[in-house]
């Protein structure tokens, strides 16, 4: 499904205190299962809606815009080669690895590890985890908006620019 940039804007999900804390649980079951390091919630814009585990806060926002932008070239890729689209991304390193994964159409699980676990765990695992966080973002989706309540600033497109143009 080939989904436009307007259409994503207009479906822009806003995060409230209890959607992230149950974001975080599943993350959370995540990283205990798999033993990976690091398990983050991206906007497919590049901004970070949460991350759990060991992670070099500094660099998140970096990771996070950067993550996005090599799963919208692979996007391209797929549909250069006849597919819709890829659902997951993959790079190994020689101390840690990162694997990324479509969440419904929105968002990116991207799941960094090292030497304590393997990629069939995290893969393994990767999969009922990207099932329920679909489901949670459908919940969301079909919710009307919170008078009054606090969501997530509406200047992350700004915020993931500054970010890059820091790492560059």
């Amino acid at each position: 499904m080939n989904i436009s940039d307007e259409q994503l804007r207009q479906d822009r999900l806003v995060f409230y205190a209890q959607d992230v804390q149950r974001l975080d649980e599943e993350l959370d079951s995540f990283l205990e299962l798999s033993n990976a390091r690091c398990a983050l919630l991206i906007d497919v814009e590049g901004h970070l809606v949460t991350r759990r585990g060991e992670a070099d806060q500094a660099s998140m926002e970096s990771l996070s815009a950067l993550t996005a932008g090599s799963f919208a070239a692979t996007r391209q890729m797929a549909q250069m080669m006849g597919e819709s689209q890829f659902n997951s991304l993959f790079h190994q390193g020689a101390q840690q690895s990162i694997q990324v994964s479509l969440v419904g159409n929105r968002t990116l699980l991207a799941i960094i590890w090292d030497g304590r676990t393997n990629l069939g765990l995290v893969r393994f695992y990767a999969t009922e985890t990207v099932k329920r966080l679909a489901e949670i973002f459908l919940d969301l989706s079909r919710r009307a908006p919170q008078e009054g309540a606090e969501g997530l600033g509406g200047n992350f497109g700004a915020e993931a620019a500054a970010a890059l143009d820091d790492l560059f």
